[in-house]
C-alpha cells in the first residue's frame, strides 16, 4: 500500500517525502479532531469508579 502511494505522488524524492509527511499529518489531524471525539463516548473508560 505504501509503495502504491509513493509511486503515485508527484515530483522527485524530496517532493514525495514532503507530500508523504503532509499526508501523515492530515491523517493524524483527521483522527484527533474528527474520528476520536466521535468514538470516545462509546468507549468504556468513562465508567470508572474509585472506592475509598
Amino acid at each position: 500500500m505504501y509503495t502504491w502511494i509513493w509511486r503515485h505522488l508527484p515530483g522527485n524524492t524530496a517532493a514525495k517525502a514532503i507530500a508523504a509527511l503532509v499526508l501523515v499529518l492530515a491523517v493524524a489531524v483527521l483522527l484527533l479532531f474528527v474520528v476520536f471525539p466521535e468514538v470516545e463516548p462509546m468507549l468504556p473508560f468513562t465508567n470508572v469508579t474509585v472506592a475509598d
